[in-house]
């Protein structure tokens, strides 16, 4: 015998098929239900051809993008100071691709029934293979309704706002095919509570909505700061105003716009995000001065939905992985998707993660028939209400997808470490829990009709006597006011599960719907895979579980 032979030791079996290559669309039988559902089945071809995609070569490219970070330049070799950012290709590649097939567009230059479904389902399986790319797609997607409040601005700007070219080329608006748009709004002392920003924007000549002013100050915390203009929040005579300050000025010069360094973050690592100084940076105001915040809420509002989208999209792809791993991974002899414990955590999980898509989705609805308002109405409460209780699950729940596949969840080989790291910038991003749960509490107190809207949609329980009485009680927690802000996070929780449990039964899939009921409004274990007993927890499995084709 060769030593080489004696150094062999040992064979290597069970091991799981490799998943790559599959479409991501096609093995996500919830998400073509409830695409169709709300009227977005116009677009399942194009669905498809993304799924394939973000399945195949965009998940090799959010690997290369999160394993080769940004990487900053203030100045080039001769000392003159650049302030660029470089990414490697393969975070262009996911851009390139996001922006072709109409992410951060689509319902704005094609408007039609389901769009914002659509453009959600969309949305749903790019952040699936790479979730850092959604950030300078969500703001240019968020920024249309926002620029549109300031007609010449927008005039100017949205041609290629909407374009479906991406233009990475650092050079003037004029010269680019199309164009990316970022956010820049806290600052140091105030992070949230942006009133107490410090920034100074002063008139160039006449002042007023559509002029031109200088900005002086800094911001905390400015999201991809190679796209191309930002909208920003700065204070005038009148007040803080909303503007929209581009990299470069209209002569061709660069802004005085000046990148201080990145941020080193828990994850999100192929997106870059920076702290950044205005030195009489040129800026633009856009909606009426001194009321800053409102127009720029137009913009927040759709990144909150953004956040539930990409909150979503890391539950449904930690639960593939999770799912797939179990229905080939062996142990103890026996198939472990077929084990009565991890049956009901791998079920649990399916829960979760189609109950998180549905509200996602009847969000998409409801901005897609914003001129109802019921629905308008609906879409201010649930923004708030999906973005706390969605973002706030991710986290726990990619966690226990991850220990499902053992140790193997737990190193970079996997995508799950990185879909763990990225959970939390969603439930911090744009308001983290607390303020999302006092804007709850805003909306149903100061804006008519909305508390009467949110038990519109719920109605009667839809002739589950658990349901109702779930509703009941929520109706009787909104009625004590003397306490409300203290239990401002238990009551979104009571309306997050309330709106999930009725769209689940809604739908007709009794099996979903009874166990979702059954363990989030009956009673619930502190962790996943405490379902009750008589679960079908074969039938769940199998609407979650990729058959690969």
């Amino acid at each position: 015998m060769s030593l080489h032979a004696s150094a062999e030791t040992h064979e290597v079996f069970n091991q799981v098929p490799p998943l790559e290559g599959a479409n991501l669309y096609r093995v996500d039988l919830p998400l073509q239900e409830w695409v169709r559902r709300y009227q977005g089945g116009w677009a399942e071809e194009r669905l498809e051809t993304y799924g394939a995609l973000a399945g195949g070569p965009l998940m090799v490219a959010g690997f290369l993008a999160n394993e080769n970070k940004p990487v900053f330049k203030s100045h080039d070799r001769y000392g003159h100071r650049i302030d660029l950012v470089e990414f490697h290709p393969a975070y262009h590649e996911l851009m390139g691709a996001a922006i072709a097939h109409g992410i951060p567009t689509s319902p704005w230059t094609a408007p039609r029934a389901g769009a914002h479904v659509a453009r959600a389902g969309m949305s749903y399986l790019h952040s699936q293979a790479e979730a850092g790319s959604g950030c300078p797609l969500t703001m240019t997607f968020a920024s249309v309704p926002a620029l549109r409040l300031q007609p010449e601005v927008a005039d100017q700007w949205l041609p290629k706002i909407l374009s479906t070219e991406y233009d990475p080329r650092n050079l003037p608006m004029e010269q680019k095919t199309g164009l990316t748009i970022g956010m820049a709004m806290t600052e140091k002392q105030g992070g949230t509570d942006v009133r107490a920003n410090t920034t100074r924007a002063h008139p160039v000549g006449i002042p007023g909505p559509g002029q031109a002013y200088e900005l002086v100050g800094h911001k905390w915390f400015c999201s991809a700061p190679m796209c191309d203009a930002f909208l920003t929040l700065a204070y005038t005579d009148k007040g803080l105003s909303c503007f929209l300050l581009p990299r470069h000025r209209p002569d061709g010069r660069r802004n005085e716009f000046y990148i201080q360094r990145l941020k080193n973050k828990l994850g999100n690592w192929s997106n870059a995000s920076s702290e950044v100084e205005y030195r009489g940076a040129l800026a633009w105001m856009v909606g009426e001065e001194g009321r800053g915040v409102p127009t720029i809420i137009e913009m927040v509002a759709l990144t909150r939905f953004d956040c539930m989208i990409g909150s979503s999209a890391l539950m449904r792809q930690a639960l593939t992985q999770a799912a797939h791993h179990c229905a080939h991974r062996k142990v103890g002899g026996r198939v472990l998707a077929e084990q009565p414990l991890m049956q009901n955590v791998l079920a649990d999980l399916a829960l979760e993660s189609e109950a998180a898509l549905a509200l996602t989705l009847r969000m998409g609805r409801a901005l897609d028939n914003a001129h109802d308002e019921q629905e308008d109405r609906f879409a201010r409460l649930v923004t708030a209400v999906g973005k706390y209780w969605i973002c706030k699950r991710a986290p726990a729940m990619i966690n226990e997808a991850a220990e499902c596949l053992g140790g193997a969840g737990y190193v970079e080989d996997s995508i799950l470490p990185r879909l763990y790291r990225e959970a939390p910038v969603n439930s911090t991003w744009e308001g983290s829990g607390n303020v999302q749960c006092l804007d709850v509490l805003r909306a149903l107190s100061k804006e008519p009709g909305v508390l009467d809207a949110l038990f519109a949609e719920l109605g009667d329980g839809h002739g589950d006597a658990r349901l109702a009485g779930f509703i009941g009680k929520l109706k009787q927690g909104f009625a004590d006011t003397g306490d409300i802000q203290y239990r401002a996070r238990q009551l979104t929780e009571d309306v997050a599960v309330a709106l999930q449990a009725k769209l689940l039964l809604e739908a007709g899939n009794a099996t979903v719907s009874d166990v979702f009921i059954a363990s989030r409004l009956e009673g619930h274990g502190r962790v996943y895979g405490t379902l009750p007993r008589g679960v079908d927890v074969e039938a769940l499995l199998a609407r979650s579980t990729p058959h690969l084709v």
